[in-house]
């Protein structure tokens, strides 16, 4: 295995985590470049190359594979800077689009409307009409389509998005209107529904099929624009893109499918947690990585990441499968501000890349998160590139936020540091205690530059027993994309009431889509004894609008004992979501789908010999830190000293290049096997702690 690359392109830092030939970890960081990301990409990869004396050139020629977060359509959604997009529909549905679920992101403003995608005018139909039997009662009308043409070429369309009212029963229609399109508008993206989401849920294909095309320019102009710099420099190895799903393709299958990109930036998160969280046997994990812009929340449970078909991005539904990962705004960068009545808030608006937080001296003035940790004597970036300037830092909060509430500039950044700890324990909660699960059932795998400085008081409000600290957890989604295998997802539609099912017609549908989804494989170099095919279903009691997705026909199984064996795993899998079951109500089957894996070569976790519990060969020196109240003298440790078995116990701070662990009074760290960090509260059994997570007792 040679070099191994993992980039993360976050909203203030571009992460990156390589691996050479030997397992060897090296962790980088650069200043994100939103101008161009692809600058702060190739800054990042330049940094590598000199710390082993190469020339970007000659260490790119040793890469093999560069695994690639992007956040680039996410973006390009938030800020309105998509493609101007076309969309085509069916007669008498214009608007279905636009009005989404009759749903406004601000009930009770009439000044608030749902963004628009695609505006009205750009909006064109064709009457054509398939049935809800997939026959066609109404031919395509081929000059409603040659007129719509003509006027996207007018309005100077960059893409357009083709979404009939059944086309994902017959799909024909669709198709031949994309060949009318490619002649009347050469070199114009193009998406049809029957290809990006072919599933019932009119709107929800509808807004994913926009999406594809609003994004897929953007997303293109990007990865030619990265994939030609590569080839100049030399690179021969394999790209490949993360996707939503937690899974990664290649650059060819994400230009033609770019809305599987726009979640993709925090999706290495679970496959790292369950990769770390391995050695010791647990199976059950929440999650979190804070970095300069936001703090993402995801939970792993029996070893299985939480998936959704039910995302959104800026107020848009995105229906294709993703990981399902809360996200709020709140960063080392979330900027701490106070509203008319006296209240402090932090975040969601952040500052970012440039300037940044006021401690960097980048020209930054409001007070931030990270100038709040700062001022408490919590950071110290041990060495890394960035020089804090304490002064602006306790500026720029005595006078945004000290003044105003009456409060020392001490007590004032204490509050930032409170009120960030409370929002994302919030966060924490939704994808935990709002989804019927015992966070104190869970270990909490903490990530993120800043995230390692606030996981005490977060644990200690949720009552989660332990945490864990991946050595890597600045770079930490970087390191979860190196993890991911190849992955495609597939759904297809077959509404019926199990009484009517006809298994051979299931068979069929299955093995239409593996076929499909193998041919996707081999262009991406996915050799026969890689793929992995895994089926599901999407079921649900007749008269429900929601379904639940189960397993299903394992190894193909297509027999009634394998329907009899879906039926009870959805009777189970309802009782555990919504705490309830109807085994004597009706079952219907709504969607069929497959998930296709090209499975990847995976790295062995690394073990480490027993050292003692004696840390004090890592301590640096003391300084005075903010804990419970008043100001510690606390002793500091370089994290890259520790070794399996140390115990550092709390208060402490734990340096490392790229992030600080703060050790609270009530706490103490020890090194594991890997030389990862466990933090739980003091007194605790630590190994008891293990066993009990990692075999599910209740705590």
């Amino acid at each position: 295995m040679g070099i191994r690359v993992g980039v993360d392109v976050g909203g203030t830092f571009t992460d990156f985590l390589v691996k050479d030939d030997q397992g060897a970890a090296k962790v980088y960081k650069t200043s994100t470049t939103p101008e161009d990301p692809t600058i702060g990409f190739f800054n990042g990869l330049s940094k590598a190359a000199e710390s082993v004396g190469l020339s970007l050139e000659e260490w790119l020629r040793q890469v093999e594979t560069i695994v690639h977060g992007t956040t680039i359509t996410t973006n390009a959604v938030l800020t309105g800077e998509g493609a101007v997009t076309g969309f085509v529909t069916t007669a008498g549905f214009r608007d279905v689009l636009n009005m989404r679920r009759g749903l406004k992101e601000r009930q009770f403003s009439i000044y608030a409307p749902p963004p628009q995608l695609v505006p009205r005018r750009l909006i064109a139909v064709a009457n054509e009409r398939v049935t809800a039997d997939g026959a066609v009662a109404t031919p395509l009308n081929e000059d409603d389509v040659r007129q719509a043409a003509a006027l996207f070429r007018e309005a100077g369309v960059e893409a357009v998005a083709v979404s009939y009212l059944w086309s994902f029963l017959n799909g024909q229609h669709e198709r031949r209107t994309k060949e009318i399109l490619e002649e009347e508008l050469p070199g114009v993206y193009i998406s049809l529904s029957t290809e990006i989401l072919p599933q019932i849920r009119v709107y929800e294909r509808h807004s994913t099929t926009a999406l594809n095309s609003y994004v897929g320019p953007v997303l293109n102009r990007y990865l030619s624009r990265l994939q030609t710099r590569l080839q100049d420099f030399g690179f021969t190895g394999k790209l490949l893109i993360m996707q939503s799903n937690g899974g990664v393709m290649s650059p060819e299958v994400a230009q033609r499918f770019a809305s599987n990109t726009l979640l993709s930036g925090p999706a290495g998160a679970p496959q790292a947690g369950i990769y770390y969280g391995a050695p010791h046997g647990f199976r059950n994990l929440i999650t979190v990585d804070m970095g300069g812009t936001s703090f993402d929340v995801a939970l792993v449970r029996n070893g299985l990441p939480s998936v959704t078909t039910e995302g959104s991005i800026g107020g848009h539904r995105v229906a294709s499968p993703s990981l399902d990962i809360h996200t709020i705004g709140s960063g080392g960068g979330s900027i701490a501000w106070v509203d008319d009545g006296g209240l402090m808030h932090v975040g969601p608006k952040s500052a970012g890349a440039s300037p940044g937080p006021a401690c960097y001296g980048r020209g930054g003035k409001l007070p931030t998160v990270t100038d709040a940790n700062y001022v408490l004597g919590y950071l110290d970036f041990a060495g890394g590139e960035l020089t804090l300037n304490g002064g602006e830092a306790r500026r720029a909060i005595e006078e945004y936020l000290a003044k105003p509430l009456g409060l020392s500039v001490v007590d004032a950044a204490h509050g930032v540091y409170q009120v960030v700890n409370a929002d994302m324990a919030a966060a924490i909660a939704v994808v935990s205690v709002q989804r019927g699960y015992d966070p104190r059932e869970f270990v909490l795998v903490v990530a993120g530059g800043a995230g390692p400085v606030h996981a005490g008081p977060i644990a200690r409000e949720l009552e989660i027993p332990l945490i864990q600290i991946p050595r890597e957890s600045s770079v930490f989604c970087a390191a979860g994309m190196l993890l991911s295998d190849l992955k495609h997802d597939y759904v297809h539609t077959y509404a019926r009431e199990f009484g009517s099912v006809v298994l051979e017609d299931v068979a069929a549908i299955y093995q239409n889509i593996v076929n499909t989804a193998v041919k996707t494989l081999e262009t991406e170099n996915v050799s026969a004894d890689q793929v992995v095919i895994k089926y599901s279903a999407d079921l649900r009691y007749i008269g429900q609008f929601n379904e639940v997705e189960v397993p299903a026909f394992d190894h193909g199984d297509f027999s009634a004992a394998a329907l009899l064996t879906l039926t009870n795993e959805f009777h189970r899998r309802h009782d555990e979501l919504y705490g309830y079951s109807t085994p004597a109500s009706p079952v219907e089957i709504i969607n069929l789908r497959v998930s296709a894996l090209g499975v990847t070569e995976k790295p062995i976790a690394d073990t480490h010999v027993l050292q003692g519990t004696d840390p004090s060969a890592a301590r640096t020196g003391w300084r005075m830190a903010w804990h419970e109240g008043d100001w510690v003298e606390t002793p500091v440790y370089e994290g890259l000293r520790l070794f399996n078995g140390n115990i550092v116990p709390g208060p402490a701070i734990v340096v490392q290049p790229t992030t600080s662990i703060l050790v609270p009074s009530d706490f103490e760290l020890c090194c594991d096997i890997g030389n990862n960090y466990l933090m739980y509260r003091k007194g605790e059994d630590v190994a008891e702690l293990i066993r009990k997570l990692s075999t599910g007792e209740s705590q």
